[in-house]
């Protein structure tokens, strides 16, 4: 017997080593990251927290009011912070965390004597001082707080040391939402049909407690309800520190539904819904959505186009790193606006989430004004999919860990393999192909034959506006680190597209991953094929490309070089718009995401014989035959 305790002691060892190695390396290389200046891109990642030690203070409180959010059903609300410390001091910080419980009680294989061992990060913070300039002479202090509804309890702890030596000084009481599991933050994007639209969103019911679905119709007319399927992920899903580590919280579980056989053009009505096993129903409060034009229908048609746009705080959290400082900029215009716009395509790096999970309920809960409306449609950047040694294109850790798991499993799009976020969608005048720089996209490669395939497929008859959008810049940027290179492009971005978008005549190409404004002449093989900059007509001789990575992420500078083929460059936030108004006719704009006002445009005006034309490299094989 006693052999075998000591053999059953010897194993609890092992375990409990191996896991400490493990936290260990996390831990060390989140260190170094630190230690140069961080990765500039999440905020949460400058908070070390496996450093946190444990000092609470019997004369320092923090308390939380009120106690009970959402009462009405709302998914948001303000909490009020107090807190009073004996020792303030200005690094001193309030750190919100969701659960509110987060001792070691809540890590994998924890032993008692690590307390407190806080192995997750808050999901955001504040310092103490943010609204209380005297606060280290008083050590009395009042925050406010926007809560979001994340599917558990949250509670606030006040923490001396600063960001890097965390020392745990008291801890509030709890809060909660009323509703913690109801159904939020839906997404619409357009389906594999044209009369298909998916909603999808998230809550905290998985399928063995109740039955998710959408009750939808047209307005003033009797619904019908539509099942939807259910995922989620684990943090054995992550690939990498910090996703599988400090930046891990439960996702919930992600919903979607196909609303299908639509009418063209017409509003439909929709709630999300949730059947319980004791046969109630929960309920989301009620949405709309204007249905897909038929593909090649001659009607007004508004689509936005950016990238880069990231979160933002609206109660000033997280203004340590100051990321996305556009961010709510860019997003309240769009919401000002939402009358006027169709469809919305965000191409690339959305929630700059980078491996801390929180973050997507924040991000999904910003845009769910917009794309509770109209279609949403995403592409797949650096910061949703590079994670090292994973398949990712680009061998780097922008994603976090995440490894384009949290992005494909948040948002639907039409793609064969939303692993691989590369897919095709009409909307009518327009033919989309949206490609996945994250992939490798050159000739041979399985993407390349996809994109190949897209273009081909447009009948520019019935959508004679033909767009190639990606995150990163496969064209043409002037941005200062592609002139450091001295490519003005990515590194074989353009060697093998070039021809595509030639011979299929793609009209513009976008992209983001650059953080500001540029245009560029139509070109072809680095030459402007006209010199007008402001109203296109004819044949189309070249394609037109333009960076929209000014969303909101902290902004990138031009190149000190001047290049012949830039037209207009913006050092800004902004987004773009395309209005077809029939075939012949299309309006871009640039606007600014400060005022919405237009700072950059121009017009396209042709027939369809224009696309037929042969041009230079873009010519249809003929014969001598009669």
């Amino acid at each position: 017997m006693a052999f075998f305790f000591f053999f059953f002691f010897l194993l609890k060892v092992a375990v409990l080593l191996v896991f400490l190695g493990q936290f260990t390396v996390a831990h060390n290389i989140n260190l170094k990251l630190h230690a140069d200046g961080g990765d500039g891109v999440q905020p949460l990642s400058k908070i070390q927290i496996l450093r946190a030690v444990s000092q609470l203070h019997e004369n320092a409180s923090v308390s939380a009011y009120p106690v009970l959010l959402g009462t009405k059903g709302e998914d948001f609300g303000w909490v009020t912070v107090t807190i009073s410390s004996p020792s303030p001091a200005q690094d001193d910080w309030v750190a919100v965390f969701s659960p509110a419980v987060f001792n070691a009680s809540t890590c994998p294989y924890n032993e008692d004597y690590y307390e407190p061992y806080i192995c997750t990060s808050p999901i955001k913070y504040k310092f103490a001082n943010y609204s209380s300039a005297d606060y280290a002479t008083t050590g009395n202090s009042t925050l406010k707080f926007q809560l979001i509804n994340q599917r558990a309890d949250f509670s606030f702890a006040l923490f001396s040391g600063g960001l890097s030596n965390p020392k745990l000084v008291a801890v509030s009481n709890n809060v909660t939402f009323a509703y913690p599991k109801a159904p939020l933050y839906p997404r619409l994007a357009l389906g594999k049909l044209w009369d298909e639209m998916t909603v999808t969103w998230t809550s905290g019911y998985n399928i063995d407690e109740a039955v998710p679905l959408v009750e939808w119709g047209l307005e003033g007319e009797p619904q019908t309800r539509s099942p939807a399927g259910t995922l989620t992920f684990s943090r054995r899903d992550m690939c990498a520190a910090p996703a599988r580590t400090v930046g891990w919280r439960d996702p919930g579980f992600i919903h979607t539904s196909f609303l299908k056989d639509l009418w063209p053009n017409l509003v439909y009505s929709y709630k999300l819904g949730h059947r319980l096993s004791n046969g109630s129903y929960i309920w989301s409060k009620a949405y709309s959505f204007k249905s897909s034009p038929y593909p090649g229908q001659e009607s007004l048609q508004r689509v936005i186009i950016f990238g880069d746009m990231g979160k933002a705080e609206r109660d000033g959290s997280n203004e340590y790193a100051d990321y996305q400082p556009g961010s709510l900029n860019t997003t309240d215009q769009l919401i000002k606006d939402l009358d006027n716009i169709d469809i919305v395509f965000h191409i690339g790096d959305m929630a700059y989430a980078n491996g801390y999970i929180s973050q997507w309920d924040q991000f999904t809960s910003q845009v769910e004004p917009i794309s509770s409306v109209v279609p949403y449609m995403v592409a797949s950047g650096n910061h949703e999919r590079d994670t090292t040694g994973t398949g990712s294109f680009y061998d780097t850790n922008d994603a976090g860990g995440e490894c384009g798991v949290p992005a494909e499993t948040m948002y639907y799009v039409p793609a064969e393999n939303r692993a691989k976020f590369w897919y095709a969608t009409d909307y009518g005048m327009f033919h989309f192909c949206i490609a996945d720089t994250e992939h490798d996209w050159r000739e041979g490669s399985e993407q390349y034959k996809f994109i190949e395939k897209c273009l081909a497929s447009a009948n520019r008859h019935k959508q004679p506006w033909l767009i190639f959008a990606a995150h990163r810049v496969l064209g043409y940027s002037s941005n200062s680190w592609y002139g450091q290179e001295g490519s003005f492009e990515e590194p074989m971005g353009r060697d093998d597209m070039q021809k595509l978008w030639q011979r299929y005549k793609v009209d513009i190409a976008f992209y983001g991953h650059v953080h500001n404004y540029e245009r560029i002449c139509p070109i072809y093989q680095n030459q402007c094929v006209t010199s007008e900059i402001s109203n296109y007509s004819g044949t189309v001789n070249g394609t037109i490309h333009v960076v929209v990575g000014g969303g909101g992420s902290h902004l990138s500078d031009f190149s000190s070089l001047h290049t012949v083929w830039s037209i207009y460059q913006d050092r800004d936030y902004g987004y773009t718009k395309l209005t077809a108004y029939n075939h012949s006719s299309l309006l871009f704009e640039y606007m600014k995401s400060s005022n919405g006002k237009v700072y950059d445009s121009f017009t396209i005006s042709r027939d369809y014989k224009d696309v037929l034309a042969c041009v230079h490299d873009g010519c249809e094989p003929t014969t001598l035959a009669t």
